[in-house]
């Protein structure tokens, strides 16, 4: 009888959970629903609840998700102090500055109506929502592996960027293994006294691994390039800037309700087109190889597919006047749940089940021959 090996599930790759963040991300700001955002939220929670890891940047789910609380607040807050008047149900009156007449328009204080906090609640919990989405990206995409993947002709920035990502944690380290040899030998470790202790070795630290940094990369052959034509570096230039602003141009669509339709979706096509272009032609100037390159199977197509179909379905919801998705603030109603942008949004929870787990159990066969070790040494005596 043969017995199947143990084989560790690979990570996902770090792109299919950013496409399928940013389809979320898409969904949630082409509406205003309380509801359909809150699904996104619990979507986008459960999935990294799921899915994430042990790692250091796992826990940015919790950091955004405070950050997402704080914009919230602040959009409210904001608006109770300084919107505009509006007719409606008066909930509370604040005590009104006057203005001067160049800033009519604006007010300090006065009537705070029902309508005009819903307005601003939803606003806000749609940023929020956005926010929580590039949370959940965050969370469960390795940054390292994600600017690994870049193309070549970024790979100077990824390195770069990866150096200053990797910096922090290192120096936290640093911290806290002086402090503690410094606790061991009794000296203070904080304050003052502690600080200038604790700062000399942390620097030394620092400018020791820089070095060996330095010396690593050149070992490597960092920084080797082929030479190209003037030319050639031009229209890479031309073409990467003029992408990249079709990209952001394009982006901004489509998470504009408000935009024009040739803003959307078509202009953020034409911009990836120039982008690539632009991409390929620069990276033949960057002559590299990869050891291990992340592949893009089957369950990254499933991950992707997910989130885009997310996006499209309220996308095409908003195209073809599906209602719900902008509910009425005046008169203010109770929100209700559309059918359509609700099923697309639920397929977001694929990954769930779909993506494999990056932290596998202890395998069955090695644990067994670690328990039996000490009792086959002791029978050899």
């Amino acid at each position: 009888m043969s017995i199947r090996p143990w084989v560790a599930p690979r990570p996902l790759h770090p792109g299919a959970w950013w496409l399928w963040a940013l389809g979320l991300a898409t969904a949630a700001g082409r509406t205003t629903n309380p509801l359909l955002l809150l699904l996104v939220v619990a979507v986008a929670g459960y999935v990294v609840a799921a899915r994430r890891t042990a790692a250091p940047w796992a826990r940015a789910y919790g950091a955004f998700l405070k950050l997402a609380l704080t914009v919230l607040a602040i959009r409210v807050v904001f608006h109770v102090l300084l919107g505009a008047p509006t007719t409606g149900t008066v909930l509370v009156t604040l005590p009104a500055l006057d203005l001067p007449s160049w800033a009519a328009g604006v007010r300090l204080g006065g009537p705070v109506t029902a309508e005009a906090l819903a307005a601003a609640a939803y606003e806000g919990l749609r940023l929020a929502t956005v926010l929580v989405c590039i949370g959940a990206a965050n969370a469960l995409a390795n940054p390292k592996r994600l600017l690994r993947c870049l193309p070549a002709a970024l790979y100077e920035v990824s390195v770069a960027v990866v150096v200053a990502m990797s910096l922090a944690p290192q120096l936290l380290a640093d911290v806290q293994r002086v402090r503690a040899a410094r606790r061991l030998r009794g000296r203070p470790d904080r304050g003052v006294r502690g600080l200038r202790g604790v700062a000399m070795p942390v620097l030394e630290g620092a400018l020791e691994r820089s070095l060996e940094l330095a010396a690593a990369m050149d070992s490597r052959g960092y920084g080797r390039s082929a030479q190209l034509p003037r030319r050639v570096r031009r229209t890479t230039a031309a073409l990467t800037v003029g992408g990249l602003f079709g990209v952001a141009a394009g982006v901004y669509g489509l998470l504009d309700a408000g935009s024009p339709p040739l803003l959307g979706l078509p202009l953020l096509g034409g911009g990836a087109l120039l982008a690539a272009a632009g991409l390929a032609l620069g990276g033949r100037r960057t002559v590299r190889t990869r050891y291990r390159p992340d592949p893009w199977a089957a369950p990254e197509w499933l991950v992707s597919a997910s989130g885009l179909l997310a996006a499209a379905t309220v996308v095409l919801s908003a195209a073809l006047g599906v209602g719900g998705l902008d509910p009425s603030t005046s008169p203010l109603g109770w929100p209700v749940l559309p059918v359509l942008p609700t099923l697309g949004v639920l397929t977001a929870l694929a990954p769930a089940v779909l993506a494999p787990r990056q932290q596998p159990p202890r395998p069955p066969l090695a644990a067994a021959s670690r328990k039996a070790e000490p009792a086959t040494v002791g029978a050899g005596r």
